[in-house]
C-alpha cells in the first residue's frame, strides 16, 4: 500500500477528518495516524468517537467501522520519535492536517517539530513532499495570514474547510464530501464522492 500521513488536531472539524480517513482507506492507503490531545476532546464532541486506548482494540475498530484491513491504520502517539514519519528517509511523500488549528498551524511555519505532527509536516516540507493543510478557523487574524502566505510560498497547499453549494447539497454529508472531494483531488486520489465543476451533479439550475 502506498503510505500516507493524517494528522488530526483540535480545530472544529471532526467529521472532515473521519470522511477523509474513511475514504483513504477505501482507496487502499496506509495510513498512519497522528491525534493531538485536544483532537481527542474534539472527535468526542463533535462525532461520539472516544477510541481505545490499546492498540489492538483501535485496529479491530478501525476494521468494524472504517473497514480497513488488520493494520491499514498505524496510530502514533506524539513522541514516537522512532516512527517511519518522523524521518525523512522512510517518512510517506503526502500527509494532510484535518482539520488543522491555528496552533499546528503557527508551530509548523516556525519548524517546532515539538511533537510528532510537527515533526512529521517538517519532514515533509524538507523532503519536497506534498503538504496538505486544512483549516478550520473563523475570523482569520493577521497572524494567521502571514502563516498560511509563508507556508504557501513553501508550496504547501492551504485548503480551507469552506465547502462549495454549486453542487446543490441536501445534507450534512454532502457539505463534508465537497471539503474532503477537494482533498482527495489533490492527493491524486481517485474519488466520486464530489462530482467535478460541469458534470452532472454540478451544475446551476440544472443547465
Amino acid at each position: 500500500m502506498q503510505a500516507i500521513t493524517l494528522a488530526i488536531t483540535g480545530a472544529s472539524g471532526a467529521p472532515y477528518a473521519l470522511r477523509l480517513l474513511e475514504t483513504l482507506i477505501s482507496a487502499n492507503r496506509q495510513v498512519y495516524l497522528l491525534l493531538s490531545s485536544a483532537a481527542k476532546v474534539v472527535l468526542a464532541t463533535e462525532a461520539a468517537q472516544k477510541w481505545p486506548s490499546s492498540d489492538e482494540q483501535f485496529d479491530k475498530l478501525m476494521c468494524e467501522q472504517f473497514h480497513a484491513q488488520s493494520g491499514q491504520v498505524v496510530r502514533l502517539g506524539k513522541e514516537q520519535w522512532f516512527s517511519p514519519v518522523a524521518s525523512g528517509s522512510s517518512a510517506p511523500k503526502q500527509m494532510v492536517v484535518c482539520p488543522c488549528s491555528m496552533g499546528t498551524l503557527s508551530a509548523i511555519c516556525q519548524g517546532s517539530s515539538d511533537n510528532l505532527i510537527e515533526r512529521a509536516a517538517d519532514v515533509v516540507i524538507k523532503e519536497r513532499g506534498h503538504l496538505i493543510l486544512v483549516p478550520r478557523e473563523m475570523p482569520l487574524s493577521a497572524i494567521h495570514l502571514e502563516n498560511m502566505l509563508k507556508l504557501a510560498r513553501l508550496g504547501v497547499d492551504i485548503m480551507p474547510a469552506a465547502p462549495g453549494f454549486y453542487h446543490q447539497p441536501q445534507t450534512i454529508n454532502d457539505l463534508i464530501d465537497h471539503v474532503v472531494g477537494r482533498i482527495l483531488d489533490h492527493l491524486g486520489i481517485d474519488q466520486s464522492i464530489m462530482p467535478a465543476w460541469g458534470y452532472d451533479g454540478c451544475r446551476i439550475n440544472g443547465e
